[in-house]
């Protein structure tokens, strides 16, 4: 038997407040729906692990230490088994510097309180539970966004109407995997939901919003599953937009409705399959600093000259705040060693990392978990930006074009592999 707890808290900021998520500076006017921090608590006779999941784009390095410090202090919980992802929202609020846009420290300040709270609540709500885990395939709701051009360059979010268009660069993840918390009644505790694409909705507009994944949970809460916890996977090269479609896309009601029916699918599923609950466990979390390097910028890659470069909303943005960035990787003499965590319960493996995965590299790790299987926690404790696979780097496109958000050097993506798969194995 497991024990479960789940809890939310509204982390919505107020009107005035800037939002990112689309590097340059926008003051939304309205809110189109809440943003939340969900908590969810899983405990066995031997260990427990717990997940913060928020409704913005990124959450830092100091934000985790903070938030893991604070339930720490009032609820004696390990900090190394707490793990603080963002679902990578483009309608939130500025939690960090992106672009022109500079972190809202009053509002990371309250952020850390309001998640130290819902950890409270989650603890005080554990209850026992068995765990069912099931998965399927969902596509034409994902897309590889990177299109290879006719003379071997990508562009992010090109179409295949350009007749320069060639391929797409790669694959997706379209496995949707659910872990179902099903009290002895048969009703439903809660759920954790996981899925691989970016939420882009409201991302340019006067709007704040939690986007698609916001739309999944309440769907679920609508129909029996009171509290659902969403996260996002290797998402860093798959989008909505369809390139086959002039990069049309469902909204973000079709897209969160679309997974909830397809969750709810799996789990009426696995009511009824006795298989599919966890065997009991121990519950183990690991981590460990992975040795990563900034990029050595060349001068073309500084000007956004480079073979393939694609500079987004604004060429001026990247101009105004490269210096800075050069600044910071001299300041930290070209190394910024970043976290990664293996938080593991029955045969599944969630896999943490504190970036914009490429998914070529998390269906890597999952191939490297077998025949366990491992679920990628994408944007978690922490932010390094994109790190796009190795060949990437040759053609180009928005996710190679430094910036802050594409800062690290083409290695990285190996080294985190390397660093996951060495935690991935280890017994103790």
């Amino acid at each position: 038997m497991y024990q479960a707890g789940f809890a939310e808290i509204d982390i919505t900021p107020k009107l005035g407040a800037a939002k990112i998520g689309w590097l340059k500076v926008i003051i939304p006017t309205r809110i189109v729906d809440a943003l939340s921090a969900r908590v969810t608590v899983l405990k066995s006779d031997r260990g427990a692990m717990m997940f913060i999941i928020l409704d913005i784009l990124f959450v830092r390095a100091e934000e985790t230490a903070a938030i893991r410090a604070g339930i720490e202090h009032q609820f004696g919980f390990p900090p190394g088994a707490i793990t603080v992802a963002a679902t990578h929202n483009h309608g939130g609020p500025a939690a960090t510097d992106c672009g022109d846009v500079r972190a809202d420290e009053a509002y990371c300040r309250e952020l850390v309180a309001r998640c130290v709270r819902a950890a409270g609540e989650a603890l005080g709500r554990l209850e026992n539970v068995v765990l069912r885990v099931g998965q399927s395939a969902v596509f034409g709701v994902s897309y590889n966004r990177r299109v290879i051009q006719r003379d071997g360059t990508v562009k992010t979010h090109g179409t295949f109407d350009d007749p320069n268009a060639l391929a797409l660069e790669g694959p997706i993840d379209p496995a949707l995997t659910v872990i179902g918390a099903q009290r002895a009644d048969a009703s439903w505790a809660g759920a954790i939901v996981h899925f691989t694409n970016h939420p882009a909705d409201h991302g340019g507009d006067d709007a704040f919003s939690a986007g698609w994944p916001g739309v999944l949970v309440r769907e679920l809460r609508k129909r029996g599953i009171p509290q659902a916890v969403f996260i996002n996977g290797a998402f860093g090269n798959i989008a909505s937009p369809d390139p086959s479609r002039k990069n049309q896309s469902l909204t973000m009601e079709e897209t969160g409705i679309t997974l909830a029916d397809r969750a709810l699918q799996i789990l009426e599923a696995v009511a009824a399959d006795p298989k599919a609950p966890l065997a009991p466990a121990a519950i183990r979390t690991r981590s460990r600093l992975a040795p990563l390097h900034y990029r050595n910028p060349t001068s073309d890659q500084i000007r956004g000259t480079s073979r393939g470069a694609q500079r987004f909303i604004d060429p001026a943005i990247y101009d105004r705040n490269i210096p800075r960035l050069l600044e910071e990787i001299k300041a930290n003499k070209g190394r910024l060693p970043a976290e990664v965590q293996v938080s593991s319960i029955g045969d599944l493996d969630f896999v943490a990392v504190p970036c914009e995965l490429f998914v070529e590299l998390g269906l890597r790790i999952k191939q490297a978990a077998h025949p366990r299987r491992a679920l990628i926690v994408g944007t978690a404790n922490g932010i390094i930006g994109y790190v796009p696979h190795p060949e990437a780097f040759a053609r180009g496109g928005y996710e190679t074009t430094f910036l802050g958000t594409s800062k690290m050097a083409p290695k990285t993506g190996d080294v985190l592999v390397e660093v996951a798969t060495d935690l991935l194995r280890q017994k103790t």
